[in-house]
């Protein structure tokens, strides 16, 4: 056999650039039989297709390597893929050290056809031209021509070295920013937090990563970056440098900011029952969240079925409303409420024709054509607008009109997505404005309602940080039932809610309201979770009793018959949580260290189905963990089942974020690619802990005596926490406290004291089930003003019952001098 030449060393093979080499391939059949030889095979071992087909693969294997081949075949069954280095033997008798990778394949694609067999694909490559001295510059184009910000620091944190994509980004080039520090390059925050990152990255030897919002040169929007700060080490593992590495998540922080341009949009559209300022309303929203420039057209009489056909002659529709940014001195488009007439080859006519929306970019025929021979589209090229969306509003199978968003001022152009979102936006205001005009007082009653599921503000309390998010769904269906509420409870502590009622629409909605209420009638009397549920339980049988016997043809579910609801009581001073579910979904929670987990809180049956208990559980918090509630909605998407919607979940949950607001958005975004199908209900809160200085407690004598020894008690503790001027107050309050449980109560007695920023709370526990009551003292009673009294003296006040015994409290509002 003819021996092939041999112009490159082995060295010289393992080091060259495949980029112009062959790749060897060969086919090994289930027996290890070779049944397909490539010219790259001939090339790294010698042998012909016609020398080595039908010949066993372990003869190619050098020395021992040949038994082990075969037992290495006989245990892939069930592997799709092998991979390592293997000693071959060429032609010549040379050993050759080469790594291979061999895929599992089948005839005929995934599965194979009927009775195929499966082979092994064996590849690896086979080396061209050794190195030359052009290609050692390969590392230092990629540092240089790398779509990220790279950068070099030294050990004192000074700039070495910077690619193409730092230079752009800060409008500086590499000599400009040599030998200085990144906040002298570019003071801001973000640089301070990152030269921590990199000194800790020095120190450490361990990378380093952070997020920001910051605004590159020629960009007119903060965006996001993801950076690394990485630490360079030398052969002997040293650091000598650390690198910075970033790339912009410009598409996730666009998405972002849809998602709460949408949120936004679900409580500033529609907000009244007149169509005129509903259709101001999209346009204020839009302006500037999503253009420069929008305007909403209304047919005078709305198109029942499809598309509007176009032509003959111009459109007619009335402008209705307008929304520009200031400060662009070219001629405007009409203004609201002139007439706008459009051609039947318009953008506008044939988007209205076609029944979707379109994306027109500055250059785009249909639009250059349009600006050129109508007057009223002179504005286009006048004032430099370069992209153009065109959406039609239509709702319940009826087109109303159409809505114009352009961009004039702000360089970067509409993409598919902001088509998504103005389409949406549009639909909304759609609804409102075709709800509007056919059922005005149902619109308004509808309204009213969906703004009841959700608190005004946020309760002033110091136990959790709260953010929350509300999305109506975006079916026809109309408002559901879904609700979250925060509730502040006695002794500092703070309820959470989260409920769904079965069913959409004005009915749905109200019954919502009902059982919201009843919750936080419940909630004030401080009952423990379980026994809370019981009781609204009771209350849903009430309400779909009486809703039964005086409707019957409804095709909801009867007074709220299958609602679900999640309450929870959180502790600040103790760290304790308790919760209780009625066939709703877990919490999850997120620890400080960044693990995720569902609390295992017994499931319970929905409310309304009446004899079934319900069971709490108990667990305590560390200091910020993050509890997070939530309707089913979240988890309801039409394009991914639930086990992809959780782990979407726990992802966005995983990632740190800074503040609450930006974890709802986090979830929301990457759960959501699309309207809701069913209302979405988020309730994220974050716990705190009240210090322990901020809270004092004495065990008491059961004995009439220790009344004055409990006022010094709360006296000197005042003067400890530098209230002088609450004790007088709070000795009266404290002496009738006491002494009311001296005298109806049953011993062990305690007083606390608790200190909440502008808030003196006073508790006395004993161990008597019997709820004080106040009631009106005669002339001559010598008793019966003591809780008249603290009922003055107080804020509020009341009773919290225990397994064993109770807690009556009372606080006082402090004073700021």
């Amino acid at each position: 056999m003819e021996r092939l030449p041999t112009p490159f060393g082995e060295q010289a093979q393992a080091n060259a650039v495949p980029g112009s080499a062959l790749t060897a391939t060969a086919r090994v059949d289930e027996q290890g039989i070779v049944t397909g030889w490539s010219e790259g095979a001939r090339r790294l071992l010698g042998y012909t297709s016609s020398q080595i087909v039908g010949q066993r693969a372990a003869r190619l294997l050098a020395g021992d390597a040949g038994d082990v081949g075969e037992a290495v075949c006989r245990d892939a069954a069930g592997r799709r893929r092998l991979s390592g280095t293997v000693a071959l033997r060429h032609r010549d008798g040379r050993v050759l050290q080469r790594p291979l990778l061999a895929h599992r394949q089948s005839p005929g694609g995934a599965g194979g056809a009927g009775g195929a067999v499966a082979e092994w694909l064996v590849v690896s490559a086979v080396a061209g031209a050794p190195r030359t001295a052009g290609d050692q510059t390969l590392s230092e184009r990629v540092f240089r021509q790398s779509p990220c910000i790279l950068a070099v620091f030294d050990t004192d944190l000074r700039l070495v070295r910077a690619n193409a994509g730092m230079e752009h980004a800060l409008s500086l080039s590499e000599e400009q920013m040599h030998g200085l520090r990144l906040v002298d390059i570019a003071p801001h925050a973000v640089s301070q937090e990152a030269e921590a990152k990199m000194r800790r990255a020095l120190e450490s030897g361990e990378p380093q990563h952070m997020e920001a919002c910051i605004r590159p040169t020629g960009i007119s929007a903060e965006h996001g970056w993801s950076t690394s700060l990485a630490p360079l080490k030398d052969s002997d593992g040293r650091v000598r440098t650390v690198c910075l590495a970033a790339h912009h998540t410009l598409q996730e922080h666009l998405a972002r900011q849809r998602m709460l341009l949408l949120n936004d949009a679900s409580t500033r559209i529609g907000t009244t029952s007149d169509l005129r300022r509903t259709a101001q309303e999209l346009a204020d929203v839009a302006v500037p969240g999503l253009a420069d420039f929008a305007a909403v057209d209304l047919l005078d009489a709305p198109h029942h079925g499809g598309p509007v056909p176009a032509g003959p002659g111009p459109l007619t529709m009335s402008r209705t409303a307008v929304r520009s940014l200031p400060g662009n001195s070219s001629p405007s488009p009409p203004a609201a409420p002139e007439q706008s007439r459009y051609p039947e080859d318009s953008p506008v006519a044939q988007c209205l024709a076609q029944g979707h929306g379109a994306l027109y970019e500055g250059s785009d025929p249909a639009l250059v054509r349009w600006a050129a021979t109508d007057p009223q589209a002179a504005w286009i090229r006048a004032s430099g607008t370069h992209s153009v969306l065109v959406v039609p509003m239509r709702a319940a199978g009826t087109t109303l009109g159409v809505a114009l968003f352009a961009r004039h001022q702000r360089p970067e152009p509409f993409e598919t997505d902001d088509l998504w979102l103005a389409e949406e936006l549009t639909a909304r205001a759609a609804v409102s404005i075709h709800t509007a005009r056919h059922t005005p007082r149902q619109h308004t009653t509808t309204m009213t309602l969906q703004r009841s599921l959700l608190p005004q503000t946020l309760p002033d309390q110091k136990a959790l940080d709260i953010a929350t998010r509300y999305l109506p769904a975006g079916t026809q269906a109309g408002v559901g039932g879904d609700w979250f509420d925060v509730i502040p409870l006695s002794g500092a502590r703070v309820a959470l809610v989260v409920g769904d009622v079965v069913g959409h629409g004005i009915r749905a909605s109200a019954t919502m309201g009902r059982v919201r209420t009843a919750v936080r009638t419940l909630a004030d009397v401080d009952l423990p979770p379980d026994e809370l549920l019981t009781h609204l339980d009771d209350l849903v049988l009430h309400l779909s009793a009486e809703e039964s016997s005086g409707t019957s043809d409804s095709t909801e579910t009867a007074g709220g018959i299958g609602t679900t609801c999640l309450y929870a009581v959180y502790d600040p001073i103790s760290r304790h949580c308790t919760l209780a579910r009625a066939g709703h979904p877990p919490p999850a929670l997120v620890t400080p260290d960044g693990t995720v987990s569902f609390l295992d809180v017994p499931a319970g049956p929905p409310l309304g189905l009446g004899g079934l208990p319900f069971e709490t559980f108990d667990t305590q918090l560390p200091e910020h963990s993050i509890l997070v509630l939530y309707t089913d909605g979240l988890l309801e998407a039409r394009d991914h089942d639930i086990d992809d919607a959780l782990d979407k979940m726990f992802a966005a949950l995983a990632r740190p974020a800074q503040t609450l607001d930006t974890v709802c958005d986090r979830i929301l975004t990457s759960m959501l690619t699309h309207r809701p199908d069913d209302d979405i209900a988020l309730l994220i809160a974050r716990t705190r802990a009240l210090d322990t200085d901020r809270v004092a407690a004495w065990n008491l004598a059961f004995d009439p005596a220790i009344v004055a020894q409990a006022r010094q008690y709360a006296t000197t503790q005042l003067t400890t926490w530098g209230l002088d001027d609450a004790a007088f107050i709070t000795e009266l309050v404290v002496s009738e406290l006491v002494t009311n449980a001296i005298r109806y109560g049953r011993p062990p007695i305690q007083l606390r004291l608790i200190h909440e920023n502008n808030t003196l709370i006073s508790e006395v526990f004993d161990s008597s089930n019997t709820a004080p009551h106040m009631r009106r003292a005669r002339t001559y009673d010598e008793g019966g003003r003591g809780l008249l009294l603290v009922g003055q003296l107080a804020h509020r006040w009341g009773t919290r019952p225990a397994p064993t015994g109770k807690t009556v409290w009372a606080e006082q509002t402090l004073t700021t001098n």
